[in-house]
């Protein structure tokens, strides 16, 4: 299992300063966290090296590139070949439309995260790429209504 780097106030302060706004400059992020903008740029370098920080990514609200569904879809697995789990878990995230991949624990082996047109383009989704899937036993399909992003994790790094 790989080490934790050590994080410090600095180190702390600029991952919730950039989970604010990941596009701010080094001389925003410097006198918000209080360092000189060097500190910051040789900082944002050691938390990429370290894998800390795993990108920065846009925030797209799918609903206004008329992609207005998403659902949550519960997957278990025929047989838990070491093989077939492979191969399920290189496929699912690269399938069309999948936002997210979750390996499980529990009665069912993965939940996708799947974000559609319409219910009817949702239901092709899982014919087409689940129902059919040898290594797939059931699927449970449940629409999202609402999803809120959490920050509950900036407490958890103190």
């Amino acid at each position: 299992m790989p080490q934790q780097p050590e994080l410090d106030r600095v180190d702390r302060a600029l991952l919730s300063a950039l989970s604010t706004n990941a596009r701010a400059s080094g001389s925003a992020l410097a006198q918000e966290v209080g360092v000189a903008e060097s500190t910051v740029s040789l900082r944002l370098r050691r938390l990429q090296a370290l894998g800390t920080v795993r990108g920065f990514r846009v925030d797209v609200d799918l609903a206004s590139v008329g992609v207005s569904l998403q659902a949550l879809i519960a997957v278990r697995l025929v047989k838990h070949d070491r093989s077939e789990i492979d191969a399920f878990r290189q496929q699912v995230p690269h399938l069309p439309g999948v936002l997210g991949v979750f390996h499980m624990a529990g009665a069912d082996d993965y939940l996708l995260h799947v974000a559609a047109k319409d219910a009817v383009e949702l239901r092709e989704f899982v014919l087409a790429y689940l129902t059919g899937h040898p290594a797939v036993a059931h699927t449970e399909t449940n629409l999202i209504f609402e999803h809120v992003a959490g920050d509950g994790w900036q407490q958890l790094i103190g």
